[in-house]
């Protein structure tokens, strides 16, 4: 019996879906909704171009859904990655080295962004870019504990996020869910002296840590061995689940719903689309090419799984 590692073990749905997130993301920096908007569109094509834009405030639309499924798809390809390296003797610590840069690029690139924007040297947290560099590290730092543990520090995470922005009150900054005058505005003060004008914080990292970890759980369900009808039921239900408590929080009035302040509500409901709109998408095929595993010098096929956003 020999074996052949010859095949490269990316993902094919995770290809699709950045690309799918890069075409729309790409329309935008194109200005292609906000053109089809000034047209003042009425009826469905109305309601169909406002899903293009983030919510003001307290609500949820499709686009907000485009960087959760980001991150989780950022999680998965992450774990997976990890996964196949220490198949071939890369440990943790080696891997860790990696990681690190990788963020700091990200980081870096985040940041300069916001000074292209401007057209001057300003220093802002607010990029995606720059919130991915932090939540890959801390889903990276806890990649090798179970999955108890992984779930437990995302929650972990949204609680004490939930708690800061309660019970952390300063003046002019007492109103937990209040655009402006929220922990998250006073933390943008202390870190860039400045807030934003559209209510986004930088201290969304913290909470929006769990779709990143929450996409490592994804991406080792994905390749486990577990029937592929197993991993769209624990998908689905996992979606549910954020679902019902992230709009339940929401309409008990407990948390509301704000993508720009990353309330639990949101991440979780949020979170909770990404997947259960994932579950019926978990297809396998087979490779019809001469690769993979060598078995008695017979060729196999594998097993690819299509993970991808239905925004």
């Amino acid at each position: 019996m020999s074996q052949t590692t010859n095949v490269s073990q990316r993902l094919i749905s995770l290809d699709v879906m950045r690309g799918l997130i890069m075409i729309l993301l790409a329309g935008e920096s194109a200005r292609i909704y906000e053109s089809i908007a000034h047209l003042h569109p009425t009826g469905v094509a109305g309601s169909l171009i406002t899903q293009f834009f983030h919510h003001p405030w307290n609500g949820l639309r499709a686009w907000d859904l485009v960087q959760p499924a980001f991150m989780t798809m950022a999680g998965a390809a992450m774990f997976i990655s990890y996964y196949y390296k220490t198949q071939k003797g890369i440990t943790w610590s080696q891997n860790f080295r990696h990681i690190a840069l990788r963020c700091l690029k990200l980081f870096i690139f985040g940041t300069a962004l916001h000074c292209v924007y401007a057209g001057r040297l300003v220093w802002e947290l607010w990029n995606v870019l720059t919130q991915l560099s932090v939540t890959t590290l801390i889903a990276y730092l806890i990649i090798r504990r179970s999955f108890g543990f992984q779930l437990a520090i995302s929650l972990l995470l949204l609680l004490a996020t939930d708690l800061m922005y309660r019970f952390v009150l300063l003046p002019g900054f007492e109103e937990p869910f209040i655009q402006g005058h929220n922990f998250g505005a006073f933390m943008d003060t202390v870190l860039m002296g400045k807030i934003n004008p559209d209510g986004w914080v930088t201290i969304n990292f913290i909470p929006t840590a769990a779709h990143t970890i929450w996409g490592a759980l994804a991406g080792k369900l994905l390749i486990s061995d577990r029937p592929r009808a197993q991993k769209i039921k624990i998908l689905v239900i996992a979606g549910l689940i954020g679902l019902v408590t992230g709009f339940g929080l929401d309409l008990a009035g407990i948390t509301p719903i704000i993508k720009r302040i990353a309330t639990a509500s949101f991440t979780l409901a949020s979170g909770g689309w990404v997947n259960a709109g994932n579950g019926p998408a978990v297809l396998d095929y087979r490779c019809k090419t001469k690769c993979a595993l060598r078995l008695d010098s017979h060729r196999s096929g594998y097993e690819r799984y299509f993970y991808l956003p239905l925004l």
